[in-house]
């Protein structure tokens, strides 16, 4: 009586935790993780289970993906989970970062379609688009469901939000969503771990392990060389967006990669995984006498010192603008968000050179440069 009552109990409790949640009735083989802290992937005879945990619900899933060979066999005592045949054959990707990992392993031919193509600088998409063979299906956050169902893809590689509210049409075309959420890691080497996964959606776990192993190794290295370095200058980061300055939180990719680059952040105590919005004021009280000033912007050219007191007078206020120690990365005019994701080495290479000057044999700066006059 008392194992029927505790049966009972522990079935009321899974069901009280969403559909997410799985009961597995076999055992599996976890893949071993260094870094990621939303992956779990889990392979089993005939079947491989990854779950996504959710960023912004502690201890719920935000997805399960059930990969079952594209000739195997579909398992029958899986109870809940998205079914995706691999490898992929023919993907729609909504991020210009994915597409870039994708072409990098090989797979730019299984990408059939695209959303916010003004976005994406990769030439072969570009090139893939303006042929037809690669379709263009609009805004990423209202595509052409049309145009989706015509090319047939068998993912749908997108970009979660928090709040969001779903993604409307999308979720009635019966394509699986591959909601890639590495962006809310809290390490850059726990966001670009995530190639793995993709790796094996594609049938590239082998190319994707081999690429991840060569970035951590480099990582690593870059960090040692940092260490030995000593302590960096004091660095303030991206610049003010309308009435508001968003800063990168201490607990995100880019606080965590200030920290790995020896540089002093005036925001490295901060919890915050996302960016925090700040009036100008706050920054110039916080970090108004940090040494060097690093930001992104989007532009045609290269901008210059006065282009920026145009956009905010108060920029004179700032040390780095007073000493001209500042560094922008034009990310129209580079693969900043295209690379530097599942390439957080070449990133921090950048950040090492700029926030120690006194290095020796420097290799030149791969996506900032030095704001001139």
């Amino acid at each position: 009586m008392r194992k029927v009552l505790i049966l009972g109990l522990l079935a009321v409790w899974l069901s009280s935790c969403g559909n997410r949640i799985r009961f597995s009735q076999e055992d599996g083989d976890t893949l071993h993780l260094k870094y990621s802290t939303l992956l779990s992937i889990v392979k089993y005879d005939g079947y491989t289970q990854v779950d996504i945990r959710n960023p912004w619900k502690e201890g719920r899933i935000l997805h399960t993906y059930i990969l079952v060979p594209r000739e195997g066999q579909m398992p029958d005592h899986v109870s809940h989970g998205t079914i995706i045949r691999t490898p992929v054959e023919r993907a729609a990707v909504f991020t210009t970062v994915h597409c870039a990992l994708l072409t990098t392993l090989g797979r730019g031919e299984q990408i059939v379609g695209v959303a916010d193509l003004k976005y994406i600088k990769i030439p072969y998409i570009q090139e893939q688009v303006k042929k037809g063979l690669i379709a263009d299906c609009g805004n990423g956050l209202s595509p052409v469901a049309e145009k989706i169902i015509d090319i047939k893809p068998d993912i749908i590689m997108l970009s979660p939000f928090e709040n969001s509210g779903g993604y409307g049409k999308l979720e009635e075309i019966d394509i699986p969503l591959v909601e890639c959420a590495e962006y809310m890691e809290n390490s850059p080497l726990a966001r670009a771990e995530w190639m793995k996964f993709y790796g094996m959606l594609f049938g590239e776990e082998a190319k994707a392990d081999s690429l991840f192993a060569e970035v951590d190794q480099n990582y690593h290295a870059l960090k040692a060389e940092a260490k030995k370095a000593g302590q960096g200058q004091s660095v303030l980061i991206d610049k003010m967006v309308g009435s508001v300055w968003y800063v990168p939180g201490g607990k995100s990719t880019i606080g965590q990669m200030v920290k790995d680059a020896g540089g002093r952040y005036p925001w490295a105590d901060d919890d915050h995984s996302g960016s925090i919005s700040l009036p100008f004021e706050a920054v110039l009280e916080k970090a108004g006498d940090a040494e060097v000033w690093l930001y992104r912007y989007n532009s045609d050219h290269q901008q210059t010192y006065k282009e920026l007191l145009s956009e905010h007078r108060g920029y004179n206020q700032l040390q780095a603008f007073a000493d001209q120690n500042i560094y922008s990365c034009n990310v129209e005019q580079s693969l900043f968000y295209e690379e530097s994701p599942f390439r957080p080495d070449w990133l921090l290479s950048d950040f090492i050179q700029i926030l120690h000057p006194n290095i020796a044999n420097k290799v030149p700066l791969r996506y900032f440069v030095k704001v001139k006059n």
